[in-house]
């Protein structure tokens, strides 16, 4: 066990976070600590690391058990040094030996003395072992994999907005490789690329990992195992975040059942006390169950404590077919090119999510489509009858600051009373007396959820929406991707959360080469659509690697010239190359699926011989690279069979063509 919980209480004056839990965090897993907003996630990494301590029980931690915690509360950090320089330091003792190193090589120039050669040559073996030539390589990697660039690595780390700098720290972390690491909302300053790497990188990761996240398609890639903060009390399912809400459903229906057989039993047993209870031959038997139904363990309603409504968008208007189109329109800023003469429209039912790196422009774009942002060059153009809704984090300042929550939204018009503001700003998580704060005393989390609350109750057929998810717990987001489904206006987002999207959007854009692409399908479709565009292109470039390097046979390439005549005459054998252009083609199929098979079995026997049990027993040793050899040798014979396959299609190809 790395660190654990044992029977543990906490309390934050007269309220309770968690009552008598229990938690043991064991080598190697992957888990996710989730629960709503405010519950105490955070909290309760708190009482791991230290930093709080427990009204009750013991926080267990192995005294060689070392820990990396990422949160929020690092951005106050700050140095002049570079982004690279922060990163590295996650290699304290390397760096430490580096300069002792560098004394011992001086001091050796001065003296000569043997001593400090052995002492020197034991610095440098100590170095190769920690792997200390590699530490730069290993940083870049990293920090590049997080989204920086070459040139980014020498800036200044203040030069860098709280989001950059997360992921600067989030770098660091990575590379201590602690036995476990927590981390809180890891992805919420990461664009999707950025995320993809972290999801790789943490899959591979030697040690343990725990991860508060809202991001469901996060969660089940990563973790093996749910832990829920519910009703102050810790709850596991040994499954990733799909498992879970399915083996909840499954033990609510229980529970549900238990308690009203229970209170059957209990109803029936107390109207024989009533029954009994004044018959003096009876007393004794009304006594006994009276006992026996005081010492019965009650099992516990089922009460779900979450905000539980529906958001119902208001249209009022019907637009035309097209809503906003953009004429060769370009933006730059300065010689950062966003879009170079790129035309667009939005139609009526579109649901657009625009995706891709940070830097790329998505919320520039949706400025100028907003018409808030000026482009140098092309014409944006509004369709008839639209009523648009713009929501950006960004774009605060319409708040009146000197109103409350409640009155802001009893403002914008939604013909909606009290007791339906209030029930909508609960979803949003101001529940109680939050309603009646004012806006100049909320946080910037809290003054965006009031922003996205009014765009939600807007009578616009048209929204347009800038990272809506941020701040928002998983059932809120649920509660959201309801509504949009069944908005029946037409929508554009900027979002990261991939789940969100997958629910939401009828279609991806994307800015590549300074032009937005579209691609009519959701995410799923779109993500498949760009992995089989990648292996053609990688396949399309083996190609013409394995062209360049044939020889050519100038004498056969001479010695047939072309007869656009005799064409006619060689239909029969057309007919044979079809039959056999199919007949390899469908070899070509089984291969790919053989191929996929075969690499998926080697990636499983890599993490094998990555895990060290298995060097524990010499014979699974032995098993173990035996079969990897085999794969290896299965793999590499059908890549080459595949090769000799495409070639003939290609060559088929030709020929029917020619």
């Amino acid at each position: 066990m790395l660190a654990g919980l044992q029977n543990v209480t906490f309390e934050f004056g007269a309220r309770i976070i968690v009552e008598d839990a229990t938690w043991h965090i064991q080598p190697n897993e992957r888990i996710g600590l989730i629960g709503y907003n405010g519950t105490g996630k955070s909290t309760l990494l708190k009482l791991f690391v230290g930093e709080y301590q427990p009204s009750a029980g013991t926080v267990e931690r192995s005294r060689t058990t070392t820990i990396g915690y990422l949160h929020q509360d690092l951005l106050s950090f700050d140095t002049n040094d570079s982004i690279l320089t922060v990163a590295m330091s996650a290699f304290e003792k390397v760096l430490q030996l580096e300069k002792e190193i560098e004394i011992l090589g001086k001091e050796l120039e001065k003296t000569g003395d043997e001593n400090l050669v052995h002492e020197y040559s034991d610095k440098l073996h100590e170095l190769e072992l920690l792997d200390g030539y590699n530490i730069h390589h290993k940083t870049e990697e990293v920090l590049q994999g997080l989204g920086f660039s070459n040139a980014d690595l020498q800036r200044p780390y203040k030069e860098f907005s709280g989001g950059w700098r997360m992921r600067v720290l989030l770098a660091k972390m990575i590379l201590q490789q602690p036995d476990l690491l927590l981390l809180d909302e890891p992805t919420n300053h990461l664009d999707l690329p950025s995320i993809e790497w972290l999801e790789k990188y943490l899959q591979h990761y030697q040690g343990s990992v725990v991860i508060v996240s809202h991001d469901k398609y996060f969660l089940n890639r990563m973790v093996t195992k749910i832990v829920e903060l519910y009703q102050q009390q810790l709850h596991v399912y040994n499954g990733n975040f799909d498992f879970y809400e399915k083996e909840k459903a499954i033990r609510i229906d229980l529970q549900q059942k238990a308690y009203e057989n229970q209170q059957d039993y209990i109803r029936q047993n107390e109207r024989l006390v009533e029954r009994f209870r004044a018959k003096a031959s009876k007393a004794a038997m009304a006594q006994s169950i009276m006992k026996k139904l005081d010492k019965l363990e009650r099992i516990e309603d089922v009460s779900l404590e979450r905000p539980n409504m529906k958001i119902n968008f208001r249209v009022d208007k019907t637009p035309g077919r097209v809503l906003v189109e953009l004429k060769n329109v370009s933006k730059a800023f300065g010689e950062n090119v966003i879009i170079k003469n790129s035309s667009v429209e939005i139609d009526r039912g579109d649901k657009i999510a625009l995706i891709g790196a940070n830097g790329k422009g998505k919320s520039t774009l949706l400025r100028i489509i907003a018409g808030v942002e000026n482009f140098s060059k092309g014409e944006r153009k509004w369709g008839h009858n639209v009523e648009e809704s713009f929501y950006a984090q960004h774009q605060l300042e319409a708040l009146n600051v000197n109103n409350t929550v409640i009155d802001e939204m009893k403002e914008c018009g939604s013909q909606m009373n009290e007791l339906e503001l209030r029930t909508l700003l609960g979803c949003f998580l101001f529940s109680g007396d939050d309603v009646e704060k004012k806006i100049k005393v909320l946080s910037g989390g809290e003054k965006a959820r009031v922003a996205l609350a009014k765009t939600m109750v807007s009578k616009a057929n048209f929204l347009m929406l800038d990272e809506p998810t941020n701040h928002l717990d998983m059932h809120s987001c649920d509660l959201l991707i309801d509504a949009l489904k069944k908005y029946e206006g037409s929508l554009i987002l900027v979002s990261h959360d991939r789940y969100f999207i997958s629910k939401t959007a009828n279609k991806i854009w994307e800015i590549d080469d300074h032009q937005i692409k579209e691609f009519k399908g959701g995410y799923e479709e779109w993500v498949e659509w760009k992995k089989r565009m990648e292996s053609r292109e990688v396949q399309l470039a083996e190609d013409k690697r394995q062209a360049t390097e044939k020889p050519v046979n100038n004498n056969k390439e001479k010695s047939k010239p072309v007869n656009p005549q005799a064409s006619p005459a060689n239909a029969p054998i057309n007919k044979e190359q079809k039959k056999e252009l199919q007949k390899q083609q469908r070899i070509f199929q089984q291969l790919e699926e053989k191929i996929a098979e075969l690499s998926k079995q080697k990636t499983q026997l890599e993490a094998s011989l990555g895990n060290s049990s298995t060097y524990s027993d010499k014979n699974k040793f032995l098993q173990a690279e035996a079969d990897y050899k085999k794969i290896t040798d299965q793999l590499s014979a059908a890549n080459k069979e595949y090769e000799n396959i495409f070639e003939k299609i290609v060559a088929l190809e030709e020929g029917l063509t020619s």
